[in-house]
């Protein structure tokens, strides 16, 4: 059973993001949202965490987000797919349950 997981929370505040990595199973998503966005950016501290977790799960970030924080799309790791909000609804439906780490 394929498992989405949102983190909305920055990876600099909070280990929502680490906890996240530690429990998704292989074949998951994780969507990155809001201040979760900057989990998804290259030159990071948690860079190296995100790369490894791509080699099994699908990482998803919200392009929107990117944006309103003045970040670039540009530097989003390469295999971390940018979604738009309709994107995020297609991914909610798509997968058979969603947990939200916070």
């Amino acid at each position: 059973m394929a498992q989405l997981h949102t983190v909305n929370k920055s990876p600099f505040e909070r280990n929502a993001f680490v906890s996240c990595l530690e429990h998704a199973k292989e074949g998951s998503g994780i969507l990155l949202f809001e201040d979760g966005v900057y989990a998804a950016m290259n030159g990071t501290a948690v860079a190296d965490k995100v790369k490894a977790a791509l080699s099994g799960r699908s990482l998803y970030v919200l392009g929107p987000d990117v944006k309103a924080r003045g970040l670039s799309e540009d530097n989003v790791i390469d295999g971390v797919k940018v979604v738009d909000y309709e994107g995020f609804v297609d991914l909610v439906t798509e997968y058979d349950k969603v947990q939200s780490w916070l």
